[in-house]
């Protein structure tokens, strides 16, 4: 009975990895690094771990988890609220119907995959900033922080990696 219980919660903490890493990804993209003109062009970490794990342990990182870390996100930074959890679910939802295409493909496809969606999210983050401005705003701070996202990915693909195989193989 007591190798039962301590399995469950041994489970249970493996489980709650996705969602413990996007969150953890959320905050430490948060801190203030007090670079001069860091912050619009700052990489989007959380996006990098909805990308991945949507498409390595879906049932790990379910919608309803990336609206709620979008949101939280929101609270905690002062963006207008509703502006990252789209972002986050369109990711979701685009990354899922191509799941299957990236199973078992290699990290340079995984790669060139995330770009894709690094862009999308930026462009759907600048149409957004421009509605709530009502004026057309230069792109430049979102192709840089897509630009910035796509270039620092391969680390942190290779951390998800490390702690997929680490904990979650099944």
């Amino acid at each position: 009975m007591t190798g039962g219980f301590w399995s469950r919660i041994d489970q249970t903490g493996r489980n709650m990895a996705p969602l413990s890493i996007t969150a953890a990804l959320m905050l430490v993209g948060m801190v203030p690094l007090h670079l001069p003109n860091y912050a619009p062009v700052a990489p989007m970490l959380p996006l990098m771990a909805v990308y991945y794990w949507v498409i390595h342990r879906p049932d790990l990182l379910r919608p309803s988890m990336a609206f709620g870390l979008g949101l939280l996100q929101d609270l905690l930074s002062g963006t207008p609220l509703g502006m990252t959890p789209l972002i986050h679910v369109l990711v979701y939802w685009v990354v899922l119907t191509q799941r299957r295409f990236f199973l078992g493909t290699s990290f340079a496809m995984l790669w060139f995959g995330f770009a894709l969606v690094a862009f999308g999210a930026g462009l759907v983050g600048w149409l957004a900033w421009s509605i709530l401005n009502l004026r057309l705003l230069s792109p430049n701070s979102a192709l840089m922080q897509s630009t910035m996202t796509v270039a620092v990915f391969p680390l942190f693909g290779w951390l998800f990696i490390r702690i997929h195989r680490a904990f979650l193989q099944a």
